[in-house]
């Protein structure tokens, strides 16, 4: 199964709606069963694609949550991932072996996470922390104080909770008043109700300026003045063009300088980072990072087929598919805004277009839909490659917010 299968991801979002990390899992179809060689094979997948040999982990602070089961514990591929990033999830009634229960104590003495799935959380062992690291509670909005009372009990025993399943903004707002960690599935794609309406900050009113400059070919000193006018946005620049990534041979201390050593496309795709970044909504932290992740799966998916000078308009493409969530106004107003390439404007408008199916597997790559193999298969993509983008967008996202 997992040859043919394709990886689906789900943000750990904490009570401060941060994305802690993520849970990646094969999709499921309707009578297909997940074997224990199936998840092996996603530890090994996964192992090869963010633990780099030279650079280690690639996604930074991330926690990864993988689904096992007891045969996993003793695999060799655990040892590729870093412990203290990596939390495997079993189902309570695998602790009714001795045998599990001995491996995952083993496995926690030398600091691999170890969540629990499916437990009475009134009935857990006064031993926990020694089994498990996370334990996942399902979350109800009955008797809200005895559940309030059961969860202060468990953080005393200095084992993190989980909640899940959070479909509902109320019950996230449940779940951190409640001090738990929250698998959020689709949610972080849904506006919290009751939120204002933003519109545009002055920040991103100078980013929006610069980036039609730059579409525009205008005279370096023009820019210059304008990003001027922005003292934060001008150090950000000078921080970026100064940072060891980015790797001058010497410090730049001139935005003139910075603004030619850096060039217009690449000028361009790290205004659109920072117009993401800028949004001042309530839902930001999560939205922002997926953002930065579709925009950067949107360019791989279509690096195969399509010319090497198009990447930056499909990632401009994956970036503002969300900005009208981040902005809090209408995709229509939004496009009004900018002037984009015709071919990005269908897009984002009617998934259409050259761009336009990368952008819809790019986005059903985020949520457990059917419909990533038939718009895969319709791109000649294998579910290998679209697997491999999926996690070196991941990688990506956290290297660009580090």
């Amino acid at each position: 199964m997992h040859d043919k299968n394709f990886l689906v991801r789900e943000p750990l979002l904490d009570p401060k709606q941060r994305v802690l990390g993520y849970e990646l899992s094969w999709q499921q179809h309707k009578g297909q069963v997940v074997t224990g060689d199936d998840l092996e094979a996603l530890v090994a997948f996964v192992a090869r694609h963010v633990h780099h040999a030279e650079y280690g982990w690639l996604l930074k602070d991330k926690v990864l949550f993988l689904d096992a089961v007891p045969q996993m514990l003793s695999l060799d591929a655990l040892y590729e991932l870093p412990v203290e990033k990596t939390v495997l999830t079993l189902r309570a009634q695998d602790f009714a072996s001795a045998d599990t229960v001995s491996a995952a104590q083993g496995l926690r003495a030398g600091g691999l996470g170890v969540s629990i799935r499916g437990a009475d959380v009134a009935r857990l062992p006064k031993n926990l922390s020694q089994v498990c690291s996370h334990v996942e509670v399902r979350f109800t909005d009955s008797d809200v104080g005895a559940q309030a009372r059961t969860y202060a009990a468990l953080k005393q025993a200095n084992v993190r909770m989980v909640g899940r399943p959070v479909t509902t903004w109320s019950d996230y707002d449940a779940c951190a008043a409640l001090g738990l960690d929250a698998f959020v599935g689709k949610l972080h794609l849904t506006p919290r109700p009751g939120t204002p309406v933003k519109g545009m900050n002055p920040a991103q009113t100078i980013i929006l300026q610069l980036m039609q400059m730059v579409q525009q070919n205008e005279d370096i000193p023009k820019i210059e003045n304008v990003l001027k006018r922005d003292p934060a946005l001008s150090y950000k620049l000078l921080r970026f063009i100064n940072s060891a990534g980015f790797g001058a041979a010497r410090e730049i201390q001139s935005l003139r300088q910075a603004i030619a050593m850096l060039g217009y496309a690449p000028l361009y795709r790290w205004l659109t980072l920072l117009l993401a970044t800028a949004s001042t909504s309530g839902y930001s932290p999560v939205l922002m990072e997926t953002a930065v992740v579709r925009g950067r799966l949107a360019e791989l998916l279509g690096q195969k087929a399509l010319p090497r000078g198009e990447g930056e308009n499909l990632f401009v493409t994956g970036m503002f598919s969300l900005l009208d969530r981040l902005l809090g106004l209408p995709m229509k107003e939004v496009l009004d805004t900018i002037q984009l390439p015709e071919e990005v404007v269908r897009a984002l408008l009617t998934r259409g277009g050259m761009y336009g199916p990368y952008l819809a597997l790019a986005e059903a790559c985020e949520l457990n839909s059917q419909l990533v193999e038939s718009l895969a298969a319709s791109l000649s993509i294998t579910p290998e490659e679209v697997n491999a983008a999926h996690l070196n967008a991941l990688a990506w996202a956290q290297s660009v917010q580090s």
